[in-house]
């Protein structure tokens, strides 16, 4: 008789992860679940969800603690990247050097084939290569977090999700008597209490909660800050200062310990450069490519063409001018529905 296919499943505790796990189990996969405790203070009762659905499935479950490496991969770099007064991308980083790598890790040491998340999106493949495609429910889409994936990630991986809808994954939850069909999503970064980014900031570094000059874009000073960690470009909030058009934060120097600050106008790019690349569903980038581009998870993707720059940097050129194309954050590029490539905005 052939061995039927394994899978290690991210139970998180909510619904997205416990009903890929019953698909999974559907499916006739031997599924295994694990949770990764990433921190002293976890929620506790995500891990009561996590373990009864679990139980409910009859699936082989435990709890595996990776703190030490939550720490360094995810929240020092989310702590280094406001030192160098840009905006991180936690989750983006948290999937490729965390997540997926102790995932897989995981079904290694125990002989598991597969792993498996609840996140919204298909992975295909074409020519060897792996790529991922959009979910099905464009609202639900979560491939601008996973543009990091390598291609032995995705060859391991199964998203059950991809073809459904929320409203699919939570009527499911609640036929099979889950519990948690009517669970909230999380919205915030998951080591951030309350969106407090800034006393996150302030309370777990070394950077100087230091005053400084706010100028505007002819290099005048107008204003004081009260530590550039606090500001985002496009910001506008917690400027202080008087004018008779709104200033929003249009650039951050943390060497000079300096915001620059102009009107909305100024906020808009035709095109920028990004570091960093990952090249997913093309081998290289020898000529230029139409793509489309979103500049943030929650953006409208927009029309631009992506070519190979100085330093293995890509340059896009914007076919619509975007608003506060932000240091730190991602650019992901996109071909209808497939995810090309994505890189960390210079």
């Amino acid at each position: 008789m052939k061995k039927r296919n394994s899978v290690l499943v991210g139970m998180s505790g909510g619904v997205d992860s416990s009903v890929s796990a019953l698909l999974l189990k559907q499916q006739g996969y031997d599924v295994y679940g694990v949770t990764f405790k990433l921190s002293e203070d976890q929620d506790s009762l995500s891990l009561n969800y996590a373990i009864k659905v679990a139980e409910k499935l009859k699936i082989k479950y435990e709890v595996i603690d990776i703190t030490k490496e939550f720490k360094k991969e995810v929240i020092d770099y989310f702590l280094e990247e406001y030192q160098r007064g840009r905006t991180p991308n936690p989750c983006v980083i948290c999937n490729r050097k965390l997540k997926f790598h102790q995932l897989i890790k995981y079904a290694d040491e125990k002989g598991i084939d597969f792993v498996a998340t609840g996140h919204y999106v298909r992975v295909d493949k074409n020519n060897q290569r792996y790529f991922l495609r959009k979910a099905t429910d464009l609202k639900k889409d979560q491939s601008y977090f996973l543009y990091r994936l390598t291609q032995e990630q995705l060859r391991r991986s199964i998203f059950p999700l991809g073809n459904l809808s929320k409203n699919d994954v939570r009527d499911i939850a609640r036929k099979f008597g889950l519990g948690v069909a009517d669970k909230k999503d999380s919205q915030d970064i998951c080591f951030i209490h309350n969106g407090d980014y800034s006393s996150f900031v302030k309370n777990n570094s070394n950077i100087p909660f230091e005053y400084g000059d706010i100028i505007n874009m002819k290099g005048e000073k107008i204003g004081t800050h009260s530590g550039i960690f606090k500001y985002t470009i496009g910001q506008r909030k917690g400027l202080k200062i008087p004018s008779s058009n709104p200033l929003y934060v249009i650039d951050i120097d943390p060497v000079k310990n300096v915001l620059v600050v102009g009107e909305e106008s100024d906020l808009y790019s035709n095109n920028f450069e990004v570091s960093d690349v990952n090249l997913m569903a093309i081998d290289n980038l020898n000529k230029p490519l139409d793509v489309t581009v979103k500049v943030r998870s929650s953006a409208i993707p927009v029309p631009a063409v992506i070519t190979n720059s100085r330093k293995n940097n890509v340059l896009v050129k914007l076919g619509k001018r975007q608003r506060a194309v932000t240091s730190g954050q991602s650019a992901v590029f996109y071909k209808n529905d497939i995810l090309v490539a994505g890189g960390i905005i210079v």
